[in-house]
């Protein structure tokens, strides 16, 4: 491709809801050719690689929508609050979601959860040197979070286990990482 830049032409919202929005866009390639595709509008969100010396501090909790009663997951959660960075958000989430708090932070990518139809952009972050947050977990009123605090050593079961894009995301780089 010659990297020149797709037009929007217009979008169409024909739903809304607390998370996100749906509807159509309509298109122009370089080339003239015009295109509508579908679209899910996400504000973005982020992942946690929470380590500490044994092991990556993991989730479990309710799937609804896949039909899934304990989802193995990172800690994670939407950018929900305007205005606020992602880095940020991770430290809230890390807080809410498992009660840790970290030293150390490193933003290790970010992606496009499903380009395809939606323009959901993920964050990941690296946090070590944990430490257990002043006021402990605080998950949201209808969150069901089981905090797992995986070995390590057992770092391939927990790929086994995952069907979480980001979660799988995040763990095939930590086993990369650790020649796994």
């Amino acid at each position: 491709m010659s990297g020149e830049r797709i037009e929007r032409l217009s979008a169409e919202v024909r739903f809304e809801g607390g998370i996100i929005r749906a509807g159509t866009e309509r298109f122009r390639h370089p080339d003239g050719t015009e295109v509508t595709r579908d679209k899910v509008w996400h504000p973005g969100a982020v992942g946690v690689v929470a380590l500490d010396d044994e092991h990556i501090w993991l989730t479990r909790q309710p799937r609804e929508v896949i039909g899934d009663s304990a989802s193995l997951e990172i800690p994670a959660g939407k950018l929900d609050v305007e205005g606020e960075p992602p880095l940020e958000t991770a430290k809230r989430e890390l807080g809410e979601e498992i009660g840790k708090r970290a030293e150390y932070w490193q933003q290790l990518l970010a992606f496009y959860t499903s380009p395809g139809f939606s323009d959901e952009r993920m964050w990941l972050y690296l946090a070590t040197g944990l430490s257990d947050a002043p006021d402990g977990a605080a998950a949201e009123a209808d969150e069901r979070i089981e905090i797992v605090p995986w070995p390590l050593a057992r770092l391939d079961q927990a790929i086994d286990q995952c069907e979480d894009s980001k979660s799988l995301i995040a763990l095939l780089w930590l086993a990369a990482r650790r020649g796994a």
